[in-house]
């Protein structure tokens, strides 16, 4: 079986009546490669005039790195390095906490003029002699992405590295983040260059190795075997995974 278990998300109050879908950590599988948290935001319409009780105020990271990336919407990010970024779909943030940031993410976009909120937040654990090193903050615009239109999917690596791209993002250890959109019908593989994969289908309807996954559900893949990925409809989806890193002790935002 090429599929060592599938993840559900569930449902997990950030503060302020902000839910997202937690599929990382789980209690059965912790990590996958580096990856040690994945929130699924959305899908949520929200009206112009919405309460900032539904921003994530500043909170502090230290350890790790968090990356953001958007399907639509649009997040204001501010952080203790003075940065202050809007995120639009297709671009990536990406925050390396390192010895300690805080930093915070509001809807500004969506109280002046309402907006359709879905996006993922990931957390990836860096390796333990790299987690005191210097806090930065990175934004790649969709242009700075290494990006594929190939048999119905269109493709933009995120980090890392697949089939000879290589993402810009500021990585520590073997990793590769990537997002398909997929026409119904298209089919690709997960690179099989790492030894820890996972699939995840935020909107539509995909098959990996004969199972279905429905939106909020994440295919563990079995080692390097299989990952083969078909959509039964319009889809969006992420592929991830990397290298482990060993064992990580989660407290709050701390790694």
């Amino acid at each position: 079986m090429s599929i060592a278990r599938i993840i559900y998300k569930r449902t997990h109050d950030l503060g302020g009546g902000f839910v997202v879908g937690r599929v990382l950590p789980f209690h059965a599988r912790r990590m996958v490669g580096p990856f040690t948290f994945f929130d699924h935001l959305g899908p949520l319409q929200l009206a112009p005039g919405i309460p900032k009780n539904l921003d994530v105020r500043p909170h502090p990271h230290i350890g790790l790195a968090t990356v953001t990336y958007l399907y639509s919407g649009q997040i204001t990010h501010r952080d203790s390095l003075g940065y202050h970024q809007e995120i639009k779909p297709g671009e990536v943030n990406w925050m390396v906490a390192g010895s300690g940031v805080t930093h915070s993410e509001r809807l500004e976009y969506a109280r002046a003029n309402g907006a359709k909120m879905h996006g993922i937040q990931a957390w990836v654990a860096l390796p333990t002699e790299q987690e005191e090193c210097p806090p930065s903050f990175d934004h790649l615009e969709g242009a700075d992405l290494p990006d594929w239109n190939e048999d119905g999917v269109n493709g933009r690596l995120i980090a890392g590295e697949v089939g000879g791209l290589k993402a810009a993002t500021r990585t520590f250890s073997p990793i590769f983040y990537e997002h398909w959109e997929m026409s119904n019908g298209a089919r690709r593989g997960v690179t099989a260059d790492y030894s820890e994969r996972a699939i995840y289908c935020a909107a539509g309807e995909i098959e990996v190795d004969g199972a279905i996954l429905k939106p909020g559900q994440m295919a563990v893949l079995d080692g390097k075997n299989g990952g083969n990925v078909t959509a039964r409809a319009p889809s969006q989806v992420m592929a991830l995974g990397g290298e482990p890193i060993g064992k990580r002790y989660l407290m709050w935002n701390f790694v």
